[in-house]
This record gives C-alpha cells, sequence and structure tokens, in this order.
C-alpha cells in the first residue's frame, strides 16, 4: 500500500474527489434487460434467472413462507439471537429517526407537514459471494418502521441465512432473482411481481446501472458502487486502524481504502500492520493493492480538508475531528468504534452512499420510505394579512387568475 503526501497527495484527492458510478460503459446492455422484462415479463425473468441466478426449471420465483420459516429452524441458536439483537438495534434508531408530524399556528395562518408512508418498495439483497443477511435488515426494517404496506425483497441465490431473516422480519414477498432484470421487475411489474414505489439497497454494477436508467420513473435510493472507507487520524492505534481498513477491503477487490495522517511515522505503522492482516485475506489484499492509500497531509486542516473532499461511504474520526465532517455516509468516532459494527448492529444504516454522493445525501433512513406533505388552513383574516404581498406577486409574474383567486376571497370574507 502505498504512501503519498505533498503534490502527488493532492493530485490523488483531486482525482477522487471526481470519482462517479462508473456505470455508464453497461447502460447499452443493461438497457436492452431492461426492456426484455418490459415487455417479457415473468418470462423474461426466468430466462435471466435460470442462466444466471440458478433458478430450476421449475421453480417459483417467489419463495414461499413455508421455505423462509424451514430456514429459520435450520440456522444455529447464536444466529438466531444475533439477528434479533441487530434487528432490535436497527429498529430502535429507525424509531427515533422517524419524521414527525406538526402544526404550527399564527395570525389565522396554521401550516405544518403530514408523514405518510409509500405504498410499496423493493429492497434488494445481494447475492454475490457473500450471504448479506445484513443488508435484508438494513432495507426492510426502515420500510417496515415507516409503515410501507408492501415490501419485496429480491435476492439471486437467496442463501439461508437470508431467508432465515426475512422469516424473522416477517417479510411478505421475496423473490430469487437478481441482476438489472429484477430492478426492472420491481421498476415495472411483472406478471407475478408488481411495480414498486421506490426501489432500495445495493447491488452489483449491472444492478447499479439498472437503477440509474430506471430513476425517472420509479424512486431509488442512490446509486451504491464499491465499498469506501477513510480512516482520519494522526494519533490512533495502528492495529485498529488497519482493522477497519482490512475489514472494508475484503468486501470487494474495487474497494476505496485511505488512511488519512499528518504522522508519517503512524503511517508506516499502519501500513506494516495492514500488510500482515491482509496476508491471508486475497480479496483484501488485492483491494489495498489496487485501491489503497495513505495520504499524508501538511496539517490536520488538510487532512480535513482532503476527506470532506473525497466524501467517503464510511469514514473514522478522532473526537476532535467530528465538527469539521460534513461529507461522509456515516461517521465513526474514536478507537473503539469498529466499522464493522455500523454493518451489523450498532443501528445505523450500511446502505451508504458512495462515489462521492455524500455530498448531498446521507445513507438511507426512514425517511426514504415516507412522504412529508405540507399541509395548511387560512382563516379569513389569515388570509387578508398575506392577500396583498399574494395579489402583488401574482401580478408581478403576469398571473392575474391568481391574483384574483385571493381577491375574490377577500371581498367576501
Amino acid at each position: 500500500m502505498r504512501i503519498v503526501s505533498g503534490s502527488q497527495a493532492d493530485l490523488l484527492v483531486e482525482r477522487l474527489a471526481r470519482r462517479d458510478s462508473g456505470v455508464s460503459r453497461l447502460e447499452p446492455r443493461v438497457r436492452r434487460i431492461i426492456e426484455d422484462v418490459r415487455r417479457g415479463g415473468d418470462r423474461a425473468l426466468r430466462r435471466y434467472a435460470e442462466r444466471w441466478d440458478g433458478l430450476a426449471a421449475k421453480q417459483s420465483l417467489r419463495v414461499s413462507q413455508e421455505e423462509m420459516a424451514a430456514a429459520w429452524r435450520t440456522i444455529p441458536p447464536v444466529l438466531r439471537k444475533s439477528l434479533r439483537q441487530a434487528a432490535q438495534n436497527i429498529r430502535r434508531l429507525c424509531e427515533w429517526q422517524k419524521p414527525k408530524s406538526w402544526t404550527r399556528t399564527r395570525d389565522g395562518i396554521s401550516v405544518g407537514q403530514i408523514v405518510r408512508p409509500l405504498e410499496s418498495a423493493g429492497c434488494y439483497v445481494p447475492g454475490g459471494r457473500h450471504p448479506l443477511v445484513s443488508t435484508l435488515l438494513m432495507t426492510v426494517i426502515p420500510a417496515q418502521v415507516a409503515g410501507v404496506k408492501n415490501i419485496r425483497v429480491v435476492s439471486p441465490r437467496p442463501s439461508a441465512e437470508v431467508l432465515a431473516g426475512a422469516a424473522m422480519l416477517g417479510v411478505p414477498e421475496f423473490y430469487r432473482i437478481g441482476g438489472a432484470q429484477a430492478i426492472a421487475a420491481l421498476a415495472y411489474g411483472s406478471d407475478s411481481i408488481p411495480r414498486v414505489d421506490k426501489i432500495v439497497g445495493p447491488g452489483n454494477s449491472y444492478v447499479t446501472a439498472a437503477k440509474k436508467l430506471v430513476s425517472f420513473d420509479c424512486a431509488i435510493d442512490f446509486l451504491a458502487g464499491p465499498t469506501e472507507a477513510i480512516v482520519l487520524s494522526d494519533s490512533g492505534v495502528p492495529e485498529f486502524i488497519a482493522g477497519d481498513l482490512v475489514a472494508q477491503a475484503e468486501h470487494d477487490p474495487d474497494t476505496l481504502v485511505l488512511f488519512i495522517t499528518t504522522s508519517r511515522e503512524l503511517a508506516r505503522s499502519v501500513r506494516l500492520a495492514m500488510t500482515k492482516l491482509a496476508k491471508r485475506n486475497p480479496i483484501a489484499k488485492e483491494s489495498l493493492r489496487s485501491r489503497g492509500a495513505i495520504l499524508v497531509a501538511a496539517s490536520r486542516t488538510e487532512a480535513r480538508e482532503w476527506a470532506n473532499d473525497i466524501a467517503p461511504e464510511h469514514i473514522t474520526v478522532e473526537t476532535d475531528d467530528l465538527p469539521f465532517i460534513q461529507n461522509a455516509g456515516s461517521i465513526f468516532v474514536g478507537d473503539f468504534s469498529a466499522q464493522a459494527a455500523g454493518d451489523y448492529g450498532s443501528g445505523p444504516n450500511h446502505v451508504l452512499p458512495t462515489s462521492g454522493q455524500a455530498r448531498f445525501r446521507g445513507g438511507l433512513s426512514v425517511a426514504d420510505f415516507v412522504k412529508v406533505i405540507t399541509v395548511q388552513e387560512l382563516s379569513s383574516k389569515g388570509l387578508r394579512r398575506i392577500a396583498p404581498a399574494v395579489e402583488c406577486l401574482a401580478n408581478a409574474e403576469g398571473l392575474s387568475a391568481h391574483a384574483e383567486s385571493v381577491r375574490v376571497r377577500c371581498e367576501h370574507a
């Protein structure tokens, strides 16, 4: 893992700040898959699922409640306990973060907001090299807390762990499909899968490209690319820092892992610790080699600026840094806030923005599954009080009917 500083580090940060999801090259192929599913429905879905997802010839696209319940019975008791504990922590945080309805009244004008859940949501759970049961929890639980009536989960080759988690959560609809074809089915519907209002959850490049292409017809959370992790520290424990970065690096060979510091001595110690930890982890080793770096800043201010410019998915900082972090998907503070704790069970969501999207949004939350609708009620006194300003502005825009709609009310008030 290279150590860079000075102008070389500045150039690397500038390049990383301009990174994107990198899925544009896949869009022509993904667009064909989407159109195929829109035209062919379940027949097209089955063809893709049998080709890529291991679906048997006569196997149902939909997983039965009995199959999910059977999976729950087969997993070890310790895993059942761990799933319950993680779900409890996630659900508690979701309850705390749920937007609230409110009303304020002044001078005859009442204004406020009401919070309404989406009618339906599709949760994508990756089925690649790891059975991401944690992603099931992180996508389904916020939707449940929000009050979403119809929750549909899709996952290719769902593992026993994922199916068991679905049983524990009481997932009503689970489909064994994945990839761009699953996104198309959720966005536009098929013979057996009704369309949803919003699609959430991470996936591979084909899933990300599909979410991008359907986003004008169906709401999405964001385009989640490969994992990103930064640790910003001048005095941390090398083994702790290395542990977080190697842990995130093992997700994918394309994971972006960076350590930012002003201490060259700490930089060298962290590099040595990471080399040891990744020695028997080929995915992490490849990630560190291809996309890992240690950036040595000239000052603490510069280190913080670099972190904000990169806008990472995960970042670990010291307590004094927290007020200065503006752009991040999720922030971990202090030596014992392992990033893996956030991946599984501390409560905050692990579905987080990547590719610099943390500049304008945070991670998945209950707010992604509700609509905040404004409400207003004016008395005759309240309308008369603001009528002159409303009429003036309407006439300034040349919208005389707007002005008249207020004027006629005031005449009869």
